[in-house]
């Protein structure tokens, strides 16, 4: 490991990383507590809190969770795209985040790559696949000479599952699957260690799907190349992952092997991510009980969680209370059946507790229940025609309209009494 006598800051990355000791797997990228904020003041908003994993060398790690959960944000941040605002990312024991030499940053680039969810809007529309591809060849200048360079583009174009005569069109002259293999080519044509994959197949068909995993699958296979694949889709996530991580609002709240996330999903958030996977029966699809989380269910008001390790490498966030109840859990060695199928003669329903149907707040209001003033204005001039309108749009539900123009007759009747009133005054005193 080379370092700058200067300002004894590390220029160039050690050729293995740290070895984990629970594990005795080389770890090549480490997330130590990280925080990412996007804006400042009383507009910031904290999309990743206090995540933590390690990425060991040759696995498929993938991060999963709903859409917003602040996947893509860590993808980005490995980049370097996304400044942190707390915690650091180590790259084989070497601080890659924040201000670094640029002899290192340059080593990252060249290092780390990352293959995008939308592969037209990541392809620049202008260059033809041949320059796309080479880029990164020519800012690094990978390649002996022009006939070098020509066969490593043209062998790497043949590997994705193209021809040759592809290297002289444009972008917009593929589909998407051959836009995404475009993609995947130019970052494999850098031979890099780390590539982050964020969501690379939730914009093809099907069946592409399915040759683009296989393709990543074959280099890892041949390279030895490690992924952070970024996914939603916990079907996919199965069978491509040696380990899996479960993030929630920015929070890592389960890291474990593949099998034993699946066979053991400890946190509730884990659970309705793994019950919410379909099921290819029609019948058993109808009929399943959804189990839905409720963050509420969690006290964090005096035992503090944390993201404790509960053994067999399986972490999970949670108070003291919460991880015993874990461990025991696991203690028992017994699969959780986390997909329920319910009576095919019932109705189908979720686990969580049903509102009362007179609570309708949460139930969106009819279209034309717009509440508008013109209705309390028709109840202030005729307060008996407006009360009955009122009446009449609360037996269809239209609970705004009933408040306008209930506001309106009142007010409408409050009006005409105190005109009475001094009418009546006024008469009094005249006979007087």
């Amino acid at each position: 490991m080379a370092e700058e006598k200067t300002t004894g800051r590390v220029s160039h990355f050690p050729e293995h990383g740290p070895i984990d000791p629970n594990t005795g797997k080389e770890i090549l990228l480490s997330i130590k507590n990280i925080d990412i904020t996007f804006g400042k003041g009383d507009n910031a908003v904290r999309a990743v809190t206090d995540a933590s994993f390690d990425i060991y060398k040759g696995e498929t790690f993938s991060l999963v969770g709903e859409s917003g959960s602040g996947k893509t944000t860590i993808g980005r941040a490995v980049i370097r795209v996304n400044p942190l605002a707390a915690g650091e990312i180590q790259y084989k024991g070497v601080r890659i985040s924040g201000k670094i030499p640029a002899s290192l940053d340059r080593e990252v680039i060249r290092n780390v790559q990352m293959v995008f969810q939308d592969p037209a809007a990541s392809l620049n529309e202008r260059a033809t696949v041949d320059y796309i591809v080479s880029e990164g060849l020519y800012n690094f200048h990978l390649f002996e000479n022009e006939a070098d360079r020509v066969q490593k583009v043209e062998n790497m174009i043949n590997e994705v599952g193209l021809l040759p005569e592809h290297l002289t069109r444009y972008p917009h002259e593929f589909s998407g699957g051959q836009r995404q293999r475009i993609g995947l080519a130019r970052a494999m044509v850098m031979e890099p260690e780390l590539v982050v994959a964020d969501e690379p197949i939730s914009a093809l068909d099907v069946s592409i799907r399915a040759q683009v995993l296989n393709l990543l699958k074959k280099f890892q296979r041949e390279k030895q190349v490690t992924y952070l694949f970024v996914a939603h889709d916990l079907s996919i996530v199965r069978f491509i992952s040696d380990r899996i991580g479960v993030i929630y609002k920015g929070r890592i709240v389960e890291v474990a092997d593949a099998e034993e996330l699946f066979d053991f999903p400890l946190h509730p958030y884990t659970h309705s991510l793994i019950s919410a996977i379909p099921i290819p029966d029609p019948q058993l699809e109808k009929h399943k009980i959804l189990y839905t989380y409720d963050p509420s269910i969690h006290d964090y008001s005096v035992d503090k969680p944390e993201f404790v390790d509960i053994g067999h490498n399986h972490w999970v966030y949670g108070n003291k209370k919460e991880i015993e109840k874990y461990k025991a859990i696991r203690a028992k060695n017994e699969p959780i059946k986390a997909v329920t199928i319910g009576d095919p003669d019932a109705a189908p329903k979720t686990e969580e507790a049903e509102a009362p149907a007179a609570d309708d707040q949460f139930t969106p209001p009819p279209v034309h229940d717009t509440g508008s003033v013109w209705y309390t204005v028709l109840g202030f001039l005729l307060p008996v025609i407006g009360l009955i309108l009122g009446f009449v749009f609360k037996g269809h539900k239209h609970y705004r309209n009933y408040k306008a123009c209930l506001k309106g007759a009142i007010a409408g009747f409050i009006f005409i009494g105190v005109i009475l009133v001094i009418f009546a005054l006024l008469l009094i005193l005249a006979v007087v």
